[in-house]
């Protein structure tokens, strides 16, 4: 994979299994545009690439050093899990709300009103991080065309709203290549319907990658 960049700064990476015809999309990019080659990827878009013998490691140690030095973390213990168990998080006005059993506005990003807990818990995820602040993604070099993917639902899991909160992770053969949580905008009646979303979600996501991988 070779990097270049543009005039402004902006990043691009080509690759590809021909290297001929890699040297050619450069030379014809190069003659319509001002471009720099950086060579070998080895960085891009805060993410450091690392190559060994059994693929491609994708991590984001610097990040999360500077992350770790800005938050005054650097001589604390690390935790050895991500959040505290079933800890469940929510907002000011929620918080209120709950009181007088109203549920129609308690939607709020917690950035706009943080509470000491959500700082507690994001500091948490920094210690966590502090653990192994070199774990990547390893993408495999063992080349596999088989996809799994697994996916889960928490029926009436969101705190604030009761609302289906969903997720799935996808793998390439032995390389994690897709991930995402969701939320609902409408409460799901029973587990069975919950479920059936969540594999509803999935599927979809996993036609798009078929499509990507077919074109690839």
């Amino acid at each position: 994979m070779d990097l270049l960049r543009g005039l402004n700064q902006d990043d691009l990476l080509g690759t590809g299994n021909d290297l001929a015809e890699i040297q050619s999309a450069k030379e014809a990019l190069h003659k319509n545009f001002k471009l720099k080659a950086l060579g070998e990827l080895r960085y891009f878009l805060g993410i450091e690439f690392a190559r060994s013998s059994d693929g491609i490691i994708m991590s984001q140690r610097k990040y999360t050093l500077e992350m770790i030095s800005k938050a005054g973390l650097s001589g604390s213990r690390p935790k050895e899990t991500l959040m505290e168990q079933h800890l469940k998080l929510t907002s000011a006005e929620f918080d209120e709300l709950i009181k007088t059993e109203s549920f129609d506005e308690c939607f709020s990003q917690f950035v706009h009103a943080p509470k000491r807990s959500h700082y507690e818990a994001a500091l948490h995820v920094v210690r966590y991080v502090k653990n192994q602040p070199g774990l990547g993604l390893l993408m495999s070099r063992i080349g596999v065309e088989e996809i799994v993917a697994y996916c889960d639902s928490g029926w009436a899991s969101c705190p604030m709203s009761r609302k289906l909160v969903t997720g799935f992770y996808i793998k390439l053969g032995e390389s994690l290549i897709s991930w995402k949580e969701k939320k609902y905008s409408t409460i799901s009646r029973s587990l069975a319907e919950a479920k059936y979303r969540s594999m509803a979600h999935t599927v979809a996501k996993l036609m798009w990658l078929k499509g990507l991988l077919i074109e690839l």
